[in-house]
């Protein structure tokens, strides 16, 4: 009996003496340091404005685009185009912490009863993705996606979030950010979109590589006409990001 004691208590100090070892010890101070320096720059992006995006990255290391892009202030993008935005993304934008559980809930009961799946994914966790991640959709993007999201929404203010959303998003080949999309498409500052134009920009977004705003098909017409129907409901929603 007292070596059977022995020998399991020499198992237990084995066992332990494994999750020392110091292999383990640099992983887990590897992780240390990423997730410090990814806080970190949530952390300065607050102030700074990101010189580059994972999928900018993307687009112009493995497609070979040239970038085209212009950062302008939330102010100079026209109200028309950043409520239209969020009632084409993510209606509940100003009253959501990142991830809107509500439309999650609604997309796993549409799952569930086979009917037509919308996506659940809200402009905080779109800058995740545009920022850190990747393009190609798995679950692995879509766990990282969602506490990178809730982290920058607790650091950032909305019109910041936002701001920078209108910025990164891309609206074509290498084409990146309101204002160059503008200027693309429309020949006019995003300061300058109408209504209709901003509608069409804002319904290009979930296909950007296949919609084009100034030429659109009749199916994007038909998109933008329900985001159009939606935007007096969303105005008295978006007051976070539509105060004078």
């Amino acid at each position: 009996m007292a070596a059977a004691a022995v020998q399991r208590k020499r198992k237990r100090r084995g066992a332990g003496s494994r999750w020392r070892h110091p292999w383990l010890r640099r992983i887990a101070l590897v992780l240390l340091i990423l997730v410090l320096a990814l806080l970190g720059s949530i952390v300065l992006f607050r102030f700074v404005n990101p010189p580059i995006t994972a999928v900018m990255l993307e687009e112009k290391l493995i497609e070979g685009q040239t970038l085209k892009r212009r950062w302008v202030p939330l102010e100079q993008i026209s109200p028309n185009l950043r409520l239209a935005v969020i009632a084409s993304e993510d209606g509940n934008f100003c009253r959501h912490w990142g991830v809107d559980w509500a439309a999650v809930r609604d997309v796993v009961n549409q799952a569930k009863s086979l009917s037509a799946v919308r996506g659940a994914s809200t402009i905080p966790m779109q800058v995740a993705k545009n920022l850190y991640l990747w393009e190609h959709r798995s679950y692995l993007r879509k766990a990282l996606e969602v506490p990178l999201a809730q982290a920058m929404t607790v650091i950032w203010p909305k019109p910041r979030m936002l701001e920078v959303y209108l910025n990164i998003a891309q609206w074509g080949p290498g084409l990146f950010g309101a204002e160059a999309a503008s200027r693309r498409y429309f020949g006019k500052p995003a300061s300058a979109l109408t209504k209709r134009e901003a509608v069409l920009l804002a319904a290009s977004l979930p296909n950007p590589l296949a919609r084009n705003p100034a030429r659109p098909s009749r199916t994007l017409n038909l998109i933008a006409d329900a985001v159009q129907r939606r935007l007096p409901w969303i105005a008295k929603r978006a007051d976070c990001v539509l105060k004078p």
